[in-house]
This record gives structure tokens, sequence and C-alpha cells, in this order.
């Protein structure tokens, strides 16, 4: 592990010790932690896909008719 300095301000750096105090961890601890995770939720939003509408066919009944469309598919 490297060291490193950072910049917070007062109120910032409150919140993180009194999180460190309640956990019983060190600040340094909960820093990397916090760093770790916007790390990964950062690279998550780039990787992520989207499936919304790769299933849409254009046509507006099938919620209504799916029972009768099925059965039409099945017995061809």
């Amino acid at each position: 592990m490297k060291r490193t300095t950072i910049f917070a301000d007062a109120d910032l750096l409150n919140e993180i010790k009194e999180v460190s105090k309640e956990e019983n961890r060190s600040v340094a601890e909960i820093i990397r932690e916090a760093m770790l995770s916007y790390i990964k939720r950062k690279r998550f939003k780039k990787k992520r896909v989207s499936f919304v509408g790769i299933g849409d066919s254009g046509r507006k009944d099938i919620a209504g008719r799916h029972e009768e469309l099925l059965w039409k598919k099945a017995i061809k």
C-alpha cells in the first residue's frame, strides 16, 4: 500500500472520525472503503448494458393474447 494525502473539510473529517469510532476501525480504513466503493460504482455504470426494449416485437396485442399466440405457434 502507498501513502497519500487527501484534503477534506472539517465536517467531512468529523463524520469520518465518528464512523471510525462507531465501527472501531481506523480512519484510513473507512476512507479506503469509501474510495473503493466509489470506483466500483463508476466502473459498473460504464459496463452496464441496457436490456430495455430488447424483446420489442412492435406488436401491441401480445399481453392480452399471449395464450392464443403461444398455442398458435406450438401447433404449427
